[in-house]
């Protein structure tokens, strides 16, 4: 498995002192996948008896982060939430598998796709949601800092990356429009 090494600053408080280092982050070459599981019990249920799309939305956003975290090195949070389609259904019994993998990545913030399948017991699995969530890398006092770069390996990685760059384009012209 190959590595980019990047240095970043970091910077943490330690007995009341703020503290800036340089620190030698590894940065996997390939969009390396993070996965987690959950089995769907009554309590994840809404009143049409399909899983309640809050709780999806609050895994994807845990995942997400921990994806995020994986590649800065840092503390991260969530900036917005992209995009978030759901194309099936999911019901009490089900086996659920969040996969996520880092997109883009600019100064400070990281796009991160979650797909969400559905686990039959035979292993096959049928996507359920996609999800783009962007988070930003930050220091201990909440100040946005510089994430390690986001290197293309695959034709589908470069594929990904020419995506977000347009949803980037899109979610910078929504907000100089208000929304």
């Amino acid at each position: 498995l190959a590595f980019k090494v990047a240095v970043c600053k970091r910077s943490h408080l330690s007995y009341g002192l703020l503290h800036t280092v340089e620190v030698i982050v590894k940065v996997s070459l390939a969009c390396l996948a993070h996965e987690q599981q959950y089995l769907i019990c009554p309590a994840h249920i809404n009143h049409y008896g399909r899983l309640f799309g809050g709780n999806l939305l609050k895994w994807i956003d845990e995942l997400a982060g921990i994806v995020a975290i994986r590649h800065s090195g840092s503390l991260v949070t969530t900036a917005a939430i992209d995009n978030l389609q759901f194309h099936a259904p999911a019901y009490t019994g089900d086996m659920i598998v969040l996969r996520g993998c880092v997109t883009y990545v600019g100064r400070s913030s990281m796009e991160v796709r979650v797909d969400t399948y559905r686990e039959a017991l035979d292993g096959k699995r049928e996507m359920i949601n996609r999800a783009y969530i962007d988070m930003v890398s930050i220091n201990c006092k909440g100040e946005p800092i510089e994430v390690p770069d986001l290197l293309i390996e695959t034709e589908e990685q470069r594929k990904e990356y020419e995506a977000a760059q347009k949803r980037r384009q899109i979610r910078k012209q929504r907000r100089k429009e208000g929304f």
